[in-house]
């Protein structure tokens, strides 16, 4: 079981507890840190390789960070799609340095440069993709990506969309620096660093099912799964980085940002192809645009995944409803247990203020294998019903904020305790791809005395060049591109 009293106690065994773990390990090598996951490994929930599209979201393909502007002929607003790759950017430097340093080796067993392809069909969306290539190249870590109009091409860049498809306009962007990451292997990399290091320890098969205010810190309540034994712990500082799990944990700290917060869960599911003849001829993660009923939930992919040794497509994500808030150690009463007399009302105002949203989860849930089949085909015109099969994939919790008045909000964001001795990760996309500098706002809120001394300054800086530089500056200066092509050694992906 865990010491007393460590400094730190890191709740979820995904990504995101893996860096802050790691960094700040590395920033004060003096702390004592606790790792408590429920699965019986770490990274195995959203984490974990099926249950995400493991893009490395960088703003090169999705185009819900790209919207068509208002009016037409206006610039592409592409400040989120910079934004989104800055943040990218400082992940994979803290990526090589944990290559170089041996905190995640190995790197082509997580890691690999995969091609990221935007992809429309019809004149005014050709217009538009066009226009947004042009608003990115102008900037130096966008200036490779190409743009067509052109079938052959199309055909180089991704046989199977054009292969059996009637005439019509038809366009692409492509970029060949894109990534495709196992964030569950990563994880687990990380952890099991932390894991080895003096005073840390990472606990699976473990539940933290209460967290209060204590004295000095927290107190948490610990549960062996195994056993059913609790037992109490104290900390100084909490992070719940439990993918689903966090909102009921939050909740439970009595802190004012809980007040009125509630949790929807939405399942996932992929359409998978291991037949080796059809994934052979795909070379890249393909996104287009999102359905205009979907809200701000993405668009669908086809994407090339690289998963326990071998390489599979992925097609999807397709919703479904679950009352689970996660895929492997969720329970069917998650969602009805986390609904009490001060967050009904979020829930029920958030239902009536996006009815086109309710009612795209409810057609995604109930389709059939036909109609999931027939949106593959709009992207795989030739796909055989044979090749395909559909999996479960992991759970994305939404968190709905009493303050928001049923305004939807998807992305990510860290909240913390007034005075800084609790932290909590909402949200998913971009989510792990940007897991590194999460993890630095966590470490400049809660722990900015670290970074007041000159060694606190060194270490930080060794792990993420870019930490006390502004956001807009790494995706729009030229002085980072060399930087970026040195990374791309030490993470094995210059020729891959």
């Amino acid at each position: 079981m865990p010491s007393p009293i460590p400094d730190v106690v890191l709740i979820g065994g995904g990504i995101m507890s893996a860096h802050l773990g790691a960094m700040l390990k590395r920033l004060d090598p003096r702390l004592a840190i606790e790792v408590f996951e429920a699965a019986d490994e770490p990274g195995r929930e959203s984490s974990d390789g099926w249950n995400n599209a493991g893009t490395g979201h960088a703003g090169l393909c999705e185009l819900n960070y790209t919207p068509p502007p208002a009016t037409a002929g206006a610039p592409v607003d592409v400040t989120k799609a910079l934004e989104i790759f800055a943040r990218f950017e400082q992940s994979r430097q803290f990526w090589s340095y944990a290559v170089a340093h041996g905190l995640a080796p190995r790197p082509a067993e997580w890691i690999r440069a995969v091609p990221h392809l935007s992809f429309v069909r019809g004149d005014a969306p050709a217009a538009f993709l066009r226009a947004r290539q042009a608003a990115l190249a102008a900037h130096p870590l966008f200036r490779t990506m190409e743009f067509t109009a052109e079938r052959e091409v199309l055909q180089r860049w991704a046989p199977l969309l054009v292969e059996g498809r009637a005439a019509g306009p038809l366009a692409a962007t492509r970029i060949a620096a894109g990534t495709d990451v196992n964030f569950g292997e990563l994880s687990r990399r990380l952890l099991g660093w932390l894991g080895a290091q003096e005073g840390c320890r990472v606990h699976t098969g473990h539940r933290v099912t209460q967290v209060r205010r204590a004295d000095a810190g927290w107190e948490l309540v610990v549960r062996h799964l195994d056993s059913g034994e609790s037992r109490p712990m104290r900390t100084r500082f909490v992070f719940i980085g439990a993918g689903g799990g966090t909102i009921p944990l939050l909740r439970a700290t009595g802190l004012p940002v809980a007040r009125g917060l509630a949790a929807f869960p939405i399942g996932g599911q992929w359409l998978v192809c291991d037949n080796p003849a059809v994934v052979a001829r795909h070379f890249g993660k393909v996104y287009g645009s999102p359905p205009p009923d979907s809200g701000a939930l993405g668009g669908p992919h086809l994407d090339v995944r690289h998963l326990h040794g071998k390489r599979v497509l992925l097609f999807g994500p397709f919703a479904t409803w679950t009352a689970k808030f996660l895929h492997r150690t969720g329970r069917y009463t998650d969602l009805p247990s986390s609904i009490g007399a001060d967050n009904l009302g979020t829930l029920i105002r958030t239902g009536l203020h996006n009815p086109v949203l309710v009612r795209f989860l409810a057609q995604q849930a109930l389709q059939r294998m036909e109609s999931r089949l027939a949106a593959l085909r709009d992207y795989y015109p030739e796909a055989r019903t044979e090749d395909w099969r559909l999996v479960d994939a992991g759970i994305r919790v939404q968190a709905l904020k009493q303050a928001d008045a049923g305004r939807l909000y998807f992305g990510t964001e860290v909240v913390t305790a007034p005075d800084g001795s609790l932290a909590a990760l909402l949200g998913a996309s971009p989510g792990a791809s940007v897991s590194a500098n999460i993890a630095l706002q966590v470490v400049q809120t809660c722990f900015p005395e670290h970074l007041r001394t000159l060694d606190g300054q060194a270490r930080m800086k060794a792990m993420l060049p870019t930490f006390d530089v502004d956001l807009g500056q790494i995706a729009t200066a030229a002085a980072y591109a060399g930087r970026s092509a040195e990374i791309d050694e030490w993470l094995q992906l210059r020729g891959a």
